[in-house]
């Protein structure tokens, strides 16, 4: 039988690998308490000031999702009404101003920009101002009445824009139907300078269509 291993040899002493992991351990904790210890106040501050900062910026991130969501429903609202607005028997009982409105929100559906209803202040005839996503200038009259545009709103619109707005494109929208004399008149402007959107152009555009330009 072999006799057993003195209890200082090698195969009996403890791995030299382990005993240093315990020892890096037990002074890496010494180390934290002696840190903790000193310099509570300021490792406090920091953890505070840190929680603070991810508080806020949650509280920021939360707050703009709200902002987005509410203005996600207005726009939703707001098309809801248009949709509910945009209908022939709709116009032919709204008022001029709610006419002029409904251009311009039309137009804002559409992409155009800088859409402002001037019609208020009795600029020259001229309603509602906008820009094409390609660039044109426009300067639009409204007609919501119950007889067809004669020749002499035409000559109106053309008057207002040489006058005030050179350079814009002219744009006369009707509920209503142009009289032969009109669009006469309106052959005699610049090619793309004069544009009429007349009865059954603003059903196609009020029901999805593009803006007949």
């Amino acid at each position: 039988m072999d006799a057993p291993l003195p209890a200082d040899t090698p195969s009996a002493r403890r791995p030299p690998g382990r005993v240093g992991s315990a020892v890096a351990g037990l002074a890496g904790g010494l180390l934290a308490m002696v840190l903790l210890w000193f310099y509570w106040e300021q490792i406090l501050s920091v953890l505070f000031v840190g929680g603070l900062v991810a508080g806020g910026v949650g509280l920021y991130v939360r707050h703009r999702r709200e902002i987005a969501r509410a203005h996600e429903a207005e726009l939703r609202a707001r098309e809801a009404e248009l949709r509910e607005l945009a209908h022939l028997e709709q116009v032919d009982v709204m008022s001029g101003d709610a006419f002029e409105d409904l251009t311009a929100r039309l137009l804002e559906r559409d992409g155009f920009l800088d859409v402002a209803v001037v019609g208020r202040s009795r600029d020259r005839g001229i309603d509602v101002l906008a820009t094409a996503p390609d660039g044109r200038e426009l300067a639009v009259q409204c007609k919501r009445q119950a007889k067809p545009v004669g020749a002499d709103r035409v000559r109106n619109l053309i008057g207002a824009v040489h006058s005030s707005y050179a350079g814009r494109v002219g744009v006369l929208v009707t509920n209503n139907t142009f009289t032969a004399q009109a669009r006469e008149e309106a052959g005699k402007a610049e090619p793309g300078r004069l544009f009429l959107v007349g009865r059954d152009d603003l059903a196609r555009w009020m029901d999805g269509g593009p803006f007949p330009l």
